[in-house]
């Protein structure tokens, strides 16, 4: 299974950020922390990411007889590259939007189904803020955004630190110098 087949899935997605921070995690674990899905499922998923060598065993312990895996991610082995990212195709994109969005939504409500989900004291937040960006602007933007997410990466999860799920979404809303929104707009700029 090639990498994008295999984490455009949204219990794979769930599972690898369960996995974040450095965490060391059993199937058991994970099944907790994803109350909402199928422990077989759970097991199966956690063995494909493990056979592709995303998840590595960390360790094992006999537990009633039968032996405990503890995982680690391979984070280098956990994302899309570039090289992948431009060969997909229209479809593959959407497909992929559909399991980020699928996850996200999951995650959310498993947040939300906790007793003690406080969205206000836990800085939850999903705006959508249409920006007019040119070319330069939206490098610029993008470069912020990653800086400051990279910054933050490498966290380990401690006593002190929570995990939050940041899912950045960027897309043009009208194709750049298409449309009547966007001639008039042009015209109103070079007269005035």
């Amino acid at each position: 299974m090639d990498t994008l087949d295999l984490l455009v899935h949204p219990v794979r997605l769930r599972i690898v950020h369960a996995m974040s921070g450095g965490r060391v995690r059993t199937t058991s674990d994970l099944c907790g922390a994803m109350p909402d899905v199928p422990k077989t499922t759970v097991y199966r998923h956690v063995g494909l990411l493990a056979e592709a060598g995303v998840l590595e065993v960390a360790g094992e312990q006999r537990v009633h007889g039968a032996v405990e895996r503890r995982y680690r991610l391979q984070r280098a082995r956990a994302v899309i590259d570039r090289e992948t990212a431009a060969s997909m195709t229209l479809d593959d994109h959407r497909r992929t939007f559909a399991a980020a969005m699928a996850t996200l939504l999951a995650e959310f409500n498993t947040y939300l189904d906790q007793g003690h989900a406080d969205p206000t004291a836990d800085s939850v937040g999903y705006i959508q803020v249409p920006l007019w960006l040119s070319q330069d602007e939206l490098a610029e933007l993008i470069d912020e955004i990653r800086t400051a997410l990279v910054a933050k990466r490498d966290n380990r999860a401690t006593p002190d630190r929570r995990p939050y799920l940041a899912s950045p979404i960027l897309f043009p809303l009208v194709e750049p110098g298409r449309g009547r929104q966007a001639e008039d707009l042009q015209r109103d700029h070079e007269h005035a």
